[in-house]
């Protein structure tokens, strides 16, 4: 009985869909921050360095990218509400799921082979989920009598 209560409750967490991002990639991240009263939409841009739990509510992903020389890392759970999009730009050919060897290097030596995909597909994929999802809770199946 609790365990069918907490994976309601679990489920109830989740977004309707979730971008597949997978390690390699290189994500546009849309995050709200929050500063005082005011509200704004933060872009981070980088490589996944690393996928956890992706088929749960806890999935996160870790996105790494290099500023004035200083490698920044941010982990974000990707159904958290303060991640309003993840959008993938490239993907790349890699056969880790934790890539932590890009931390020890820099320039051409930190490249990844890109792959071929359909941008478009892959990214439009959740809104289209979203949006069957909504159009389907609105609408109230017909009794039969």
């Amino acid at each position: 009985m609790s365990f069918a209560l907490i994976q309601k409750v679990n489920d109830e967490q989740k977004k309707a869909a979730v971008v597949d991002a997978r390690s390699g990639d290189t994500v546009r991240v849309h995050q709200k921050i929050r500063e005082g009263n005011k509200e704004r939409i933060q872009i981070f841009e980088g490589v996944v360095i690393r996928t956890d739990n992706k088929k749960q509510h806890t999935s996160r992903i870790t996105v790494r990218k290099v500023t004035s020389g200083v490698g920044v890392e941010k982990s974000f759970l990707l159904h958290s509400p303060l991640v309003e999009k993840v959008e993938i730009v490239r993907r790349s050919k890699v056969r880790r799921n934790f890539l932590s060897y890009l931390r020890q290097r820099s320039g051409k030596s930190a490249r990844l082979t890109a792959i071929q995909f359909d941008r478009e597909a892959v990214n439009t994929v959740a809104e289209a989920k979203t949006e069957k999802l909504e159009s389907e809770s609105t609408e109230e199946p017909a009794k039969e009598v």
